[in-house]
């Protein structure tokens, strides 16, 4: 009789691998990371975009920095996952989804930006997908805390893609990364009904779909 492991007993494990992985990765950046990591430390709030499948690069560039940041990732199994792993490399979670915990998230995501100075991230189309439609939490989160948005994408030479709704990207050891930063968005400060938040999705969607591409 086999004995089910316990993914979350993984999480050491590829934590660590998720380390050295990060650390072989050569990266080519198109943006100032620099300046807005400075900016959101003299008290500028800004959140960033990116898609759930390009989530691994990202965080492996950022992790560079030094620099803690508030993301929000959502309450399911797969959350409490990513989450652990999040906070072993320093960062800071908040649990939850437009659908699941809403309100008490962005709350919680509000005061930790805006009382410590940290930059948001968001994965606008996780944590199921549609792959690369975004979804509503970053438009309300940016408004409460009046942070522009920051699209990132990230571009790997040489990866595995996996066969999953988001086509999670994970780059081969000493493979090129290129990483690009958006022009900062600001958010409408129209209410932000059903019409509104369709409009502001499809504004965000067209400049990360853009961003990078060739």
């Amino acid at each position: 009789m086999k004995i089910p492991i316990d993914p979350l007993r993984l999480v050491p494990f590829v934590s660590a691998i998720s380390n050295v992985l990060g650390k072989t990765l050569r990266f080519e950046v198109h943006g100032d990371l620099k300046s807005i990591i400075e900016k959101s430390r003299q008290g500028k709030p800004y959140v960033f975009a990116l898609w759930h499948g390009e989530f691994l690069p990202l965080i492996s560039y950022v992790n560079r920095f030094d620099n803690r940041f508030v993301i929000m990732v959502s309450q399911s199994k797969d959350g409490e996952f990513i989450s652990r792993l999040l906070e072993r490399s320093g960062h800071i979670t908040v649990r939850g989804s437009s659908s699941r915990g809403g309100v008490r998230v962005l709350i919680n995501a509000k005061r930790l930006m805006l009382k410590e100075k940290l930059i948001g991230a968001v994965t606008v189309d996780g944590p199921r997908g549609p792959r690369h439609k975004v979804k509503d939490g970053i438009f309300l989160l940016a408004q409460r805390t009046g942070a522009q948005i920051i699209p990132l994408r990230a571009y790997a030479s040489q990866k595995k893609e996996f066969n999953s709704w988001d086509r999670f990207m994970l780059p081969y050891p000493f493979s090129k990364c290129r990483f690009y930063l958006g022009e900062p968005m600001d958010v409408t400060t129209e209410k932000l009904d059903k019409d509104v938040l369709k409009q502001e999705g499809a504004r965000l969607e067209k400049r990360m779909l853009a961003l990078g591409s060739e």
